[in-house]
């Protein structure tokens, strides 16, 4: 069965659960604890603080985004 068919289970401490006031909140908590995202995220300030960024006008018209 395909991945995207199959049903998937996420699990997250209870404490996280009755704290989060929002869906938002859940998916934070979760990002949170991915080594990947973090490993990503962190590269992408450190290019940001580099001057390695592109402003939100220049993308925009790359991407085609109005």
């Amino acid at each position: 069965m395909p991945l995207s068919k199959r049903k998937q289970t996420v699990t997250f401490p209870l404490s996280v659960f009755e704290t989060a006031d929002t869906k938002a909140d859940l998916e934070d908590w979760l990002l949170s604890q991915n080594a990947d995202f973090i490993k990503n995220m962190r590269k992408a300030r450190g290019d940001d603080l580099q001057g390695k960024g592109k402003n939100w006008e220049s993308l925009k018209k790359e991407l085609c985004i109005k």
